[in-house]
């Protein structure tokens, strides 16, 4: 496959170090073909919304490994609050709150 052809999410396109680390795995790819367009859309913005490039990389590692265990979506995370189609769910609105002001 083309890495020109690996699909986005619904509100954040393919940021070119998650489509190189998909496009070397073809489990992975094959995976990341199998779920919904917001699912992807889930795993493009857990990966890319940390500060630090370590941390950014080690998403990047576990979306590759945990797509090629099967799972469809990142484990213990709040969702994407950038979608402008729903309104931010009441417990993700409290998560959010708790964060430390910076």
């Amino acid at each position: 496959m083309n890495i020109k052809e690996i699909p986005s999410g619904t509100v954040h396109k393919m940021p070119p170090d998650l489509q190189k680390a998909l496009a070397s795995n073809a489990k992975a790819l094959a995976a990341w073909d199998n779920i919904t367009p917001l699912a992807r859309n889930e795993w493009i913005c857990w990966a890319i919304t940390v500060k630090q490039a370590a941390t950014r990389k080690n998403h990047i590692e576990r979306t590759i490994t945990e797509l090629q265990q099967g799972k469809r979506r990142p484990c213990c995370w709040i969702g994407c609050i950038h979608r402008q189609d729903k309104a931010i769910s009441p417990s993700v609105r409290w998560v959010l709150n708790k964060r430390p002001k910076s």
